[in-house]
């Protein structure tokens, strides 16, 4: 900032800026002036043309207005009507417009259809009530000349604009439309002739918006609107004028000069471009502009020749002083203490850092011999490396003492020799370092290391670690043990070879936990699979989470996996699942199950129109045997049983134990009753065989009831109380029989293992 103020102090200068500053000045004015020149000649000549534009359109719309209002007068005659259709056709059209770009004129009755056309004694088929200019004449009683939206025509296919009036009755009422048409193309003939310049053109718009003609644009734009346009709610408020604004249709920036066209509801507009507009200012601003910089910078090129030598004089006596400064400002703050010491050990630099060790700070110590600042035990032990370093060989050590406190302080210490070109040491660079902290850090990660060690060799998990590249680097000893590879052997092999985790249902290889977090950057949730041993072949159920490693900057460099063997733990789920769902004793389905089956059998039968049974079973005298033989005597007449109930029954029926003596059976997929009855006689039979109860033979019978789907009851509760109320009743009725339910006020019927199953009453 100094030598800024200095350079802008020289009146030289000052002075060249306020030349520079006048001519760029008098360019400016005059660049402005032509602009202006510009603008004023573009908004004359546009108001002019669109006046001209405009006088010769209303002079062409009144002899055709004219025109119309003739054959509106004559068709309202009720004597045209009379006469031959040729002779009504010369009076009706003798007045028409035969101009160019005028259409026929056509004759529209009430109800849209054409009556009379200029072009044809027969008139034309053809409808026109759905017609803007008719539904305005017919529905909103429209008076006087109405231009119609811009349509292609129904007889010839070119876009036109149609004009209309409407004729009447002699009542007054309305009789019909007579209407003419201006092809549009007659208006890009008619503006044909001019030049505007690039997206620049003449524009004719109805009062309402519609676009009628964009010359020089085509018919793309015909018959939209821009109603509700800032440029159009202009024209409608200030009628003629001249405005800058943008298009609505393209956005284009233009001079808009416009005019209503005579008494009819149009708007003529020229808007020429103002791109177009300024392009010849526009390159004489470049030339005059770039001249008067040129100018201007040679008359500040001509001061800055004289001072630029005195400014750079300026600068570099600046830059010294900072740069020394900022030298001594950065080994002030260098945490080492850095000194300089000539040949014979006298100071010639220290930072700050060394003389606070010395005691002197803030007095330098410069000049003065470091035997004079550091105690005789320092020097006599550092003296050996001052030597050698002298003697041109450089000196790097670590050293240890007592800090102020008495506590240890550890440096690392290294002396650089100076030497001159001719390779003569001169004196020597000093640097120590404090490495206290460091020293501690590195005894703490010792240590944190080694408990990580001993903790991974104590878990009973299996850790494997890999390098970047999937190579093992550290296996502890449950990895070993599980794997069947020693750590020294697995090293450097690739990590999916030594863990490679299979599927416990298909034995195919599962996708590496250990790749995956390696790819997606983040850990991986325990995944299920089985690891075969190495040698023995043994396979463990494990479950494996994999981590990525990464260093402090996120970039991944390795990866661990922990396996957990759980073996054990999957068996003991596997049995704890089956007892939750079958019976200790019998290994019969319990009720749970039973009941799920039950559920699924009952939806089946009613999706196939089919039958099913629920039989309740009870051994007759069961209680007699546990009183007389025992418990264990008791339990295993009921294993034997329920052997030979399952032999009864097919594979598809459910044998279940409810409890105690009672068992329920479950026969899906049944014709009727019969089917029931006839597994019934079966289960009976089994039981003529006396049962072997530790060597004494025993026969024991069974009461059983039957309840069938849909029958007696659509729902698993329903068909198991009818059932166990027909068991019961086969109890009553004296045992050794099932007993088939009939309903809440029937007997049940009974079925003997011999007998034919009647009809019950």
């Amino acid at each position: 900032m100094p030598s800024l103020r200095q350079f802008f102090s020289h009146r030289l200068i000052w002075l060249a800026l306020l030349v520079a500053l006048g001519i760029g000045a008098l360019f400016a004015r005059a660049i402005w002036t032509i602009r202006n020149d510009e603008w004023s000649y573009a908004e004359q000549t546009n108001a002019n043309l669109a006046r001209t534009l405009e006088q010769g359109l209303a002079w062409s719309l009144d002899s055709f207005d004219k025109s119309l209002e003739g054959v509106a007068r004559e068709v309202a005659r009720p004597d045209v009507w009379e006469m031959p259709p040729e002779l009504r056709s010369r009076v009706v059209f003798d007045n028409s417009l035969r101009a160019r770009g005028a259409g026929d004129v056509l004759v529209l009755d009430a109800q849209g259809n054409v009556i009379l056309d200029s072009g044809s004694i027969a008139p034309r088929k053809v409808n026109f009530a759905d017609r803007d200019y008719f539904l305005a004449f017919r529905d909103r009683g429209e008076q006087g000349l109405f231009f119609g939206k811009p349509v292609p025509s129904r007889v010839t296919g070119l876009n036109i604009l149609p004009i209309s009036r409407a004729y009447f009755n002699a009542d007054g009422s309305f009789a019909g439309v007579v209407v003419g048409a201006i092809r549009l193309s007659y208006f890009n003939e008619l503006f044909g002739s001019l030049d505007l310049g690039s997206n620049s053109g003449i524009n004719m718009f109805r009062q309402d918006g519609v676009v009628i003609s964009r010359f020089p644009y085509g018919d793309a734009d015909v018959g939209k609107t821009i109603a509700g346009s800032p440029n159009l709610l202009r024209f409608q408020a200030e009628g003629t004028g001249s405005f800058v604004g943008r298009a609505a249709l393209d956005g284009v920036e233009r001079l808009y000069s416009f005019r209503p066209v005579g008494n009819y509801p149009l708007i003529l507009n020229v808007a020429q471009s103002t791109e177009t507009i300024l392009a010849k200012w526009t390159r004489s601003a470049w030339v005059l502009g770039s001249f008067a910089v040129l100018l201007m910078a040679g008359c500040l090129g001509l001061a800055l020749l004289f001072v630029r030598e005195l400014v750079l004089r300026q600068q570099v006596s600046a830059r010294l002083a900072e740069a020394e400064h900022d030298l001594r400002t950065t080994l002030d703050n260098v945490p080492s203490m850095i000194a300089y010491w000539d040949a014979s050990m006298h100071n010639r630099f220290a930072n700050r850092a060394s003389l606070e060790e010395f005691g002197t700070y803030p007095v330098p110590v410069r000049g003065r011999h470091i035997s004079e600042l550091v105690s005789e035990t320092r020097y006599a032990a550092s003296k050996p490396y001052y030597d050698h370093a002298l003697a041109g060989a450089p000196q790097c050590f670590e050293r240890t003492d007592k800090d102020s406190q008495g506590l240890p302080r550890h440096s690392i210490v290294s002396y650089l020799p100076d030497a001159d070109a001719r390779g003569v040491v001169t004196g020597l660079f000093v640097q120590v370092t404090d490495i206290t902290e460091r020293k501690r850090m590195e005894n703490e990660l010792f240590d944190e290391k080694e408990r990580v060690r001993l903790t991974l060799q104590a878990i009973g998990d299996a850790v494997v670690c890999s390098d970047a590249n999937g190579m093992v680097t550290y296996l502890n000893p449950a990895a070993e043990r599980l794997t069947g590879w020693q750590a020294f052997d697995a090293a450097g092999h690739n990590v999916d070879e030594v863990i490679s985790l299979r599927s416990p249902s298909s034995d195919q290889p599962l996708p590496s936990p250990r790749r995956i977090a390696m790819q997606q950057g983040t850990a991986m949730e325990a995944v299920r699979g089985v690891v075969v041993h190495r040698t023995n072949g043994q396979r463990c159920q494990v479950e494996e989470t994999a981590s990525p490693i990464t260093d402090r900057h996120g970039t991944v460099t390795g990866s661990v996996a922990v396996l957990r063997d759980v073996t054990e733990a999957v068996a003991m789920a596997e049995r704890m699942s089956h007892l939750a769902q079958y019976d200790a004793l019998t290994d019969l389905p319990n009720r749970v199950l039973l009941q799920d089956r039950a559920n699924l059998a009952i939806a089946q039968a009613r999706r196939e129109g089919k039958s099913l049974a629920v039989m309740y079973l009870d051994l007759d005298g069961f209680k007699e045997v546990n009183d007389r033989l025992g418990h264990d005597v008791g339990d295993a007449l009921l294993v034997q049983f329920a052997q030979r109930l399952k032999a009864a029954v097919r594979a598809s029926d459910t044998v279940c134990r409810q409890g105690g003596d009672e068992f329920v059976v479950l026969l899906p997929g049944l014709d009727g009753a019969e089917s029931a009855c006839g597994v019934a006689r079966k289960i009976l039979a089994s039981c003529d065989e006396p049962f072997d109860l530790a060597g004494h033979p025993l026969h024991v019978g069974l009461s059983g009831g039957i309840a069938l789907f849909p029958q007696h009851g659509d729902t698993f509760d329903s068909l198991s109380r009818h059932a166990d109320s027909a068991m019961y009743a086969a109890k009553r009725g004296g045992r050794m029989r099932f007993m088939l339910y009939q309903g809440p006020h029937a007997e049940p019927e009974v079925v003997l293992p011999d007998a034919t199953v009647g009809s019950a009453k």
